[in-house]
């Protein structure tokens, strides 16, 4: 029978284990966002979703090979999984390094599916499972229709394949082992282990024939307590390697950029293994290079031969499986105790024959290598337990449904397999036929995605995918209206629409102009220098084009780019004036009056036109303080409502994670914040908001080694485009000097720091600050600061439109001495308009120049003043603290050894700080 259609468009996803469920999850979420309805149904015999093999098993030992805090069900909110063990387990849950029981984390996507449904998304969405397997799928004019094993047949707009791994592969078992009652062909099969672990007859060892993480977790079951305790688990695979372990503590990816490694297989695993030896070298451990190659890997899969993706399979995916597929160091612990009692015995060899044994069990011929051996060795044992994994090739696992989309169709088949039958050919996710089209309704996700992916197995990446499928399934079977050049609505996509930008807001210009300007504007949302570039392309290519124009504007006035900011500001009026939406007719006056007056009106019209377009990256760029923009309020608290109130406007997009993370290291929330950053890199490794995010919650929780040694390697890698270099340079410098490394501080800052390598208000900002917390620090003498004096515009010294501008104008003149311009600027500052330079700035200054006369008791009474209020000058929390380095200067000057110590303890509260550590015993050696 036929299931009757309903009004809504229906989606059909064959299969419920974490694949389909984290579909199921992110349909409703992005419908309800939409606000469009859409129902759901789930094919799959099981009798819960989120269980399938990888989640199905009951045993409390077999744990996640991913860290709690990469295993979020929500790529925007990294921390949901944690969150959600933490109020299961209070006591131990909320460690975001945990391993957590595979079976729990079955719950967890069981619960948050449930809970979306009957939250507010659920208005929008129905979800139904139909305990039964999907059979066949055929194409109707309407959609498709798919078949089950129990005759029904479900209409729906489109399909998701969410099959998972296929099942356990055995071909290379012989005969004589298959049709044996005591060969085990598939571990992860309801009770298949139960037997192994109750029967006592016949030799009571085990072999296992692979030796990845199901033979660890098949040890971990027939070792277990209560288990026969004189049984030896014997494992043998090829080259008879266990998986490697994960670090005790978390530990930050190092992301490589591959787009020099080439794209042949030598010359990549030539890359490869440097990338790895350099993070080993300097970290001291290969993990976070492994974890950063991860990022990559489908990139550099993609620009393979298929020669070399089949030997790639063939001779190197083993060692890679070693290093990428990691043991919980529990897990690894156990394991380790189990090998060094004698009761798990690593070997290699492949089986050749086997033989049953008279009361049970079986004699079996493996081949050992050795030919001191003859080659061969025999073991008597009660089981053989198939531990190699799932078959390879998908056309051999007898599926009916896989079977079906592979078989033709008047010429045609649905589906084609991709690289060695690992899985199937897709355009984004979405089906290719074995004629080269992918326009039927069917997508897949997660392990059949291997052969075009490689990596695409484990949550994180599942997720991501999962989104992504129910984001292009909304817009197949739901699309939102878009709105022509002429003005009229249309549903769905029509060729005569405009093109979009990274946000899909419409832009009125050619294909070719918005392509150049995109391209210009991702560079801005990843830090990347020379966005102008790409922007000029635009302009040329379409001189009537106002957004074009008046981004060079807003970024000559702003950011500094190379760009005649009049000049283009005019050119985008004429333009808009013929040829331009009201978003783009609004941001045109936006720019204009930034240009005017960027700290009043400019601020007030670029809010305004927030509001109605908080899609507008341009406009957010420049209303969030970043390192790029001052941003529309120094006041910390509107910053950050800024920021969280465009959530409903960009959900997960990995820019906005960026800048969320900053916000969360702004409130204390470092956790949060490291994890949201974390993200943001998985999905754009370049993202220079992220990495911002993360240098400051590892300044602010002591990470100064890991912190210096990861920031180098991204800006030598990912970062190698990124502007404000000297932005990331100064944060290293800070955990230099953290550490009280002089020399290495005096290094980075000649070679990265120093003009004309650094001139303008970065200058100002990074080399002016360092110099003068480096005097007030270390005991050996800092570089001359004139030099930086001499690299900065004369108006950013003498008057200085920001607070944050006047602060660092302050504090240069006082590291060079200019006692005479320190106080015309302490002048300026008390007649300026801004109320936060008029009071905290012009503070600072009184007491920069008390300290410079030496009299202690006066700039500390000051400094004293100022600091509580000192956040409205904005910055970061770490730009501030100079100020309150020079207050421990005043205070050890002033010989008031308690107060001194009182504050270094209460910074020695906040984080770990060796500088902080040495400085506070020389203050108690002193006062004693």
């Amino acid at each position: 029978m036929t299931a009757p259609r309903r009004t809504r468009p229906t989606v059909v996803i064959v299969g419920a284990g974490a694949s389909g469920t984290l579909v199921a999850l992110h349909l409703t979420r992005t419908a309800g966002g939409r606000s469009t309805g859409v129902d759901v149904v789930l094919v799959d015999p099981a009798d819960r979703w989120g269980r399938g093999p990888s989640f199905g098993t009951l045993d409390d030992q077999h744990l996640l090979n991913v860290p709690a805090a990469g295993m979020s069900a929500l790529p925007q909110d990294p921390a949901h999984f944690v969150a959600w063990r933490t109020r299961e387990d209070p006591e131990h849950g909320s460690d975001p390094g945990t391993f957590a029981r595979r079976r729990q984390y079955a719950r967890y996507l069981d619960e948050t599916l449930t809970e979306t449904y009957q939250g507010p998304p659920g208005e929008f969405a129905s979800l139904r499972h139909h305990r039964t397997r999907a059979v066949a799928l055929r194409r109707t004019p309407s959609g498709v229709v798919v078949a089950t094993a129990d005759g029904r047949e479900l209409a729906a707009d489109a399909v998701v394949v969410a099959t998972g791994l296929p099942a356990a592969g055995h071909t290379w078992a012989p005969d004589a082992l298959t049709d044996s009652a005591f060969f085990v062909p598939d571990p992860w099969a309801p009770g298949a282990l139960d037997v192994v672990r109750r029967d006592r007859s016949g030799p009571g060892d085990v072999l296992l024939v692979g030796t990845g993480l199901t033979a660890v977790d098949v040890t971990l079951s027939l070792t277990d307590v209560g288990s026969r305790d004189d049984r030896v688990v014997r494992a043998i695979s090829r080259h008879g390697r266990l998986p490697r372990r994960h670090a005790s503590e978390l530990k930050l990816a190092a992301i490589p950029d591959v787009s020099d490694w080439g794209d042949d297989l030598a010359s990549i695993l030539d890359a490869a293994a440097r990338h790895l030896a350099s993070v080993r070298r300097d970290s001291g451990d290969w993990r976070p290079g492994a974890d950063g190659l991860r990022f990559q890997v489908s990139t550099l899969w993609g620009r393979l031969s298929e020669a070399d993706k089949r030997a790639f399979v063939a001779d190197h995916a083993g060692a890679w499986n070693v290093l990428r597929h990691r043991m919980a160091p529990s897990s690894a612990a156990l394991i380790g105790g189990l090998r060094q009692a004698g009761r798990l015995v690593l070997g290699t060899g492949s089986v050749l024959g086997a033989e049953p044994l008279p009361g049970g069990g079986l004699r079996v011929r493996v081949s050992t290598g050795s030919t001191s051996e003859g080659g061969e060795a025999s073991y008597d044992v009660g089981w053989v337990v198939n531990c190699t994994g799932p078959r390879a090739d998908i056309r051999t696992v007898g599926d009916p449904f896989l079977d079906d989309l592979l078989r033709p169709r008047g010429g045609a088949a649905l589906a084609e397999v991709a690289t060695a039958g690992m899985g199937l050919r897709t355009q984004g996710g979405r089906l290719v036929d074995s004629e080269g089209r992918a326009d039927a309704p069917v997508w897949t996700l997660g392990a059949l995605r291997r052969g075009e992916l490689w990596e695409s197995t484990a949550v994180p990446e599942i997720r991501s995918q999962a989104l992504a499928v129910a984001t292009s399934v909304l817009d197949a079977v739901a699309p939102q209206p878009r709105r022509l050049a002429d003005g009229r609505l249309v549903s769905g996509h029509h060729p005569a629409a405009r093109p979009r930008d990274p946000l899909g807001l419409p832009l009125s210009t050619t294909a070719e102009a918005a392509a150049a300007y995109n391209a210009g504007l991702e560079r801005l949302m990843r830090l990347q220098d020379n966005v102008e570039v790409p922007l000029r392309e635009a302009v040329a290519h379409d001189p009537d084009f106002a957004l074009g124009h008046a981004t060079l504007a807003l970024l000559g006035h702003e950011a500094g780019a190379d760009a005649d900011v009049q000049a283009s500001l005019e050119a985008a009026r004429r333009a808009v004036s013929k040829r331009g939406d009201e978003r783009e007719r609004s941001l045109v006056d936006v720019v204009g009056q930034r240009v005017r007056d960027v700290r009043h009106k400019g601020a007030r019209a670029l809010m305004n036109h927030l509001a109605t377009h908080p899609r507008d990256i341009l406009a957010v760029s420049a209303a969030v303080p970043t390192i790029a923009f001052s941003g529309v309020t120094d006041v910390q608290q509107e910053a950050w409502d800024l920021v969280e109130g465009l959530a409903p406007a960009y959900g997960d997009h990995w820019w906005y994670i960026s800048l969320l993370a900053f916000t969360r290291q702004d409130q204390g929330r470092f956790e949060e914040a490291g994890l949201l950053a974390e993200s943001a890199l998985s999905c754009e490794p370049s993202s220079g908001h992220a990495v911002h995010a993360l240098t400051h919650v590892m300044y602010e929780t002591g990470q100064h080694e890991g912190g210096r040694v990861w920031l180098d390697h991204w800006v030598a890698e990912s970062g190698r485009s990124a502007s404000h270099r000297a932005h990331f340079s100064w944060h290293a410098a800070l955990h230099e000097l953290a550490l009280g490394d002089t020399e290495a501080v005096r290094r980075r800052y000649y070679s990265q720091l120093a003009p004309p390598t650094v001139t303008g208000v970065r200058a100002l900002i990074d080399s002016g600050s360092l110099l003068w917390r480096w005097r007030m620090t270390m005991s050996e003498a800092a570089p001359p600061v004139q030099p930086v004096l001499d690299a900065v515009d004369i108006a950013l010294l003498e008057r200085p439109e920001t607070p944050f501008v006047a602060l660092h104008a302050a504090l240069a003149l006082a590291g060079a001495e200019e006692h005479q311009r320190l106080a015309a600027l302490a002048q300026h500052c008390r007649n300026s308009p801004e109320a936060a330079v008029r009071t905290a700035v012009a503070t600072v200054c009184d007491a920069l120049l008390a300290a410079g006369e030496q009299r202690w008791t006066d700039a500390i009474a000051l400094l004293d003043d100022v600091l509580p209020v000192l956040v409205q000058v904005g910055g970061s929390a770490a730009q501030r603290e100079v100020v309150e380095e020079t207050l421990l200067f005043c205070l050890v000057s002033a010989g008031q050894a308690e107060r001194a110590s009182a504050l270094l303890d209460a910074r020695l509260d906040r984080r770990a700080y060796p500088l902080d550590q040495r400085r506070r015993a020389n203050l108690t050696v002193t006062v004693g």
